[in-house]
């Protein structure tokens, strides 16, 4: 949840005034800056300009742009009382206007009032958890995630308050005396000393205590910056969902997810307490060949070279990263403290860092005596700042033709929880499936449909192919997917996809609409277009609906683009001239009857729609027991569902696996390369959506 205040540099000694002063101090501190007020006009001027569905900036837009900046600042309603919404309603006609002459006074003034709430609310949970929770009363907390409602009073918010972190302190005591009881079952000899109920409820409530400062002091980090990227973002997000403002650091941080690579030291990072911990070390790094910098030490300092170090103590950890991030060849030098509590000074010379997790990777199933290739896309990815850099496309290819030389009797893709990327590398991968034609239809603003596709006439694997998708496959995925599908060149298996089917592309603020400002303004990440199947229709919201539909535990829940109040809507246009790939079409018939046939009397598929359903009824529950007993009754029921769900799938056999020829040759002797490899292996070993999958390919020889 975001609850972020631009409020946070107020000296503390204005905290102890009395709520209506500190609200009109607050508001009188606040001067809306020459480059805030360019930054919104700028933004407002291209969304008009450039997107692909402009919206008007009226009192409609204005409505809306109310409802979703309250709903980013206390979506849940713990902060605000009706009588706070109330009293911004004036506002609600205004932001149209507010927007276009680039003033803040509603954005001023709600910021403003939640400093006060949540220091009102600090105020509580901290009294709250100054006291015993009685868990034997029948009282119950009532909460409509879906429909929360602002309360009327501030004795209802404290009272839901209270509930609210009872029933968090309950499920902590349960788990503590459930801990406690089984291991005096086992008689396990680590056990010292056994804790009365009274010592595990105080423990259960300092644990919360310190979850809810962590969240407070989160909440205090964030500065005007982050509000005003979350206020613009709340403009972008009425025009269409994929619509968005980055921050220059933000936008950093995106082309790095994109391309996989970044120039640092290749430490994962976590706060914690208040500082920087150091979470695992990136194989092959400029840390792991360094050495010295291990998971588990703190950064208390960080310094360029031999310049003076900066504390990085309570920092937020975005700006503390960046610090640590550099250009290849550059030293930096970091202040740790190990945990033995000696502090030493590590120099660590900067260096590209491959994210391998993010790239492509193929092992060979074995199964009956034949090989079966699958290969594993993360994403669409794509280094945007080196044209001759690493594609996702390329990775493809290098891996079918891995598969290939290996002999394998058919492939897997799986496209599972991949959110999409670059479109061009899409098309090129569709093309290495099929000798030529289109891919996909894009429809720009005031323009006729574009195709896209492929024209090489060469095809790098000719034979049983199979994708894989889920709730999560997007964008990118979905062209895919889509395009194999109207060929009739693959089978698709999995869940309905996410539904997007917009195009998006980078709009540098600076470079095309220069506002003379020192500081930089950022990137509008935009939506420009609109794809479309080959075969005229879109995914747009309805996603791709695979030929074979398999049990997913998610499948229930509200998920998708079909989801979002300002999704665009869904159309046809005149589909593109393609012929199907008739060769296919008997065995695929034959393979998705077979198929369905399977997962049907599947007892493994059987008990992930009965645990999909279970989900989706949690999922709509409002009532939330704050009684020991019954809780532990819930807990004890949803144990021996679970247990009986994992003793059965303990049961699926394990496939049988290794690594391509060539991969085996470039792992040699690097013992750090084959366990990473084989960990990555071992985490499908009993995927039965993948043994699926291969029984499709069987079907398909």
């Amino acid at each position: 949840m975001l609850n972020p205040s631009i409020m946070r540099k107020i000296k503390y000694s204005l905290m102890l005034l009395p709520a209506f002063v500190l609200l009109t101090l607050a508001f009188c501190f606040r001067e809306t800056s020459s480059s805030d007020s360019d930054l919104v006009k700028t933004i407002v001027k291209a969304l008009q300009k450039d997107h692909y569905e402009p919206k008007s900036i009226d009192d409609k837009f204005s409505k809306e742009l109310f409802e979703l900046y309250l709903k980013t600042q206390d979506g849940d309603k713990r902060f605000f009382l009706k009588g706070d919404i109330d009293s911004l309603k004036e506002y609600q006609t205004k932001l149209d206007d507010q927007a276009k002459s680039g003033q803040f006074e509603f954005f001023d003034k709600v910021n403003a009032m939640h400093v006060v709430r949540v220091a009102r609310a600090e105020k509580w949970y901290k009294e709250i958890l100054s006291k015993p929770f009685n868990f034997t009363s029948d009282e119950f907390l009532e909460y409509d995630e879906e429909n929360p409602e602002y309360l009327n009073t501030e004795a209802e918010l404290k009272s839901f308050w209270t509930k609210n972190i009872k029933r968090q302190v309950l499920e902590r005591y349960y788990s503590k005396v459930n801990k406690q009881e089984k291991a005096l079952e086992r008689k396990d000899t680590t056990l010292k000393v056994v804790k009365s109920n009274d010592s595990l409820e105080a423990e259960a409530r300092q644990e919360e205590l310190k979850s809810h400062n962590e969240w407070f002091s989160s909440i205090k980090k964030l500065d005007h910056k982050d509000k005003i990227s979350t206020y613009m973002n709340c403009m972008t997000e009425i025009f269409d969902p994929h619509t968005g403002y980055f921050p220059p650091q933000d936008k950093e941080n995106f082309d790095i997810r994109m391309s996989g690579k970044l120039e640092g030291i290749g430490a994962q990072l976590q706060e914690k307490d208040g500082y920087l911990k150091v979470a695992s070390i990136v194989p092959g790094s400029p840390s792991f060949k360094q050495g010295q910098l291990k998971a588990g030490d703190i950064i208390l300092k960080v310094a360029q070279g031999d310049a003076e170090p900066v504390d990085v103590t309570n920092m937020k950890i975005d700006d503390a990263i960046q610090l640590i991030r550099g250009k290849k060849g550059t030293e930096v030098r970091l202040t740790v403290k190990k945990p033995d509590e000696s502090i030493v000074i590590i120099p660590i010379i900067r260096d590209v860092i491959v994210i391998e997790d993010s790239y492509a990777k193929s092992m060979i199933i074995v199964s009956e005596g034949k090989k079966y290739g699958y290969i594993n896309l993360p994403s669409f990815y794509v280094d945007m700042n080196d044209k001759f850099g690493r594609s996702c496309a390329k990775d493809i290819e290098e891996e079918i033709n891995k598969l290939s030389y290996d002999q394998v009797s058919g492939i897997i893709l799986d496209l599972r929880n991949n959110g999409g990327g670059s479109l061009g590398d899409v098309v090129t991968i569709g093309g290495l499936f099929i000798k030529r034609g289109p891919m996909t239809l894009v429809k720009q603003k005031g323009y006729d449909a574009e195709m896209l596709g492929d024209g090489d006439g060469k095809v790098r694997w000719d034979g049983p192919l199979t994708i894989m998708v889920n709730e999560i496959s997007a964008s990118a995925s979905e062209i895919l997917a889509a395009a194999m599908q109207d060929y009739g060149r693959a089978v698709i298996i999995g869940t309905p996809t996410y539904g997007k089917g917009t195009v998006q592309r980078f709009i540098d603020l600076d470079e095309e609409y220069p506002s003379g400002q020192a500081n930089p303004m950022g990137a509008l990440k935009m939506t420009i277009q609109k794809f479309y199947r080959i075969n005229g229709s879109t995914t747009q919201l309805t996603g791709v609906i695979p030929d074979i539909i398999i049990p997913d535990r998610y499948r229930y829940l509200k998920i998708g683009e079909r989801e979002n109040k300002y999704a665009l809507a869904s159309d046809k246009i005149k589909k593109a001239n393609y012929e199907m790939t008739a060769e296919w079409a008997d065995k695929i018939k034959k393979a998705v009857a077979n198929s369905k046939g399977r997962i049907a009397s599947n007892m493994f598929f059987q008990e992930i729609e009965l645990l999909a359903k279970k989900i989706e009824k949690l999922s709509k529950k409002t009532k939330y027991t704050l009684n020991y007993n019954e809780y532990k009754a819930e807990m004890e029921q949803n144990d021996k569902d679970n247990k009986r769900f994992e003793e059965l799938m303990k049961t699926v056999t394990s496939m049988s696996l290794e690594n391509t020829s060539e991969d085996n040759e470039q792992i040699g002797k690097d013992e750090s390369k084959k366990r990473i490899k084989d960990e990555w292996n071992k985490s499908f070993e009993k995927d039965i959506y993948i043994q699926e999958a291969v029984n499709v390919l069987k079907d398909l020889n």
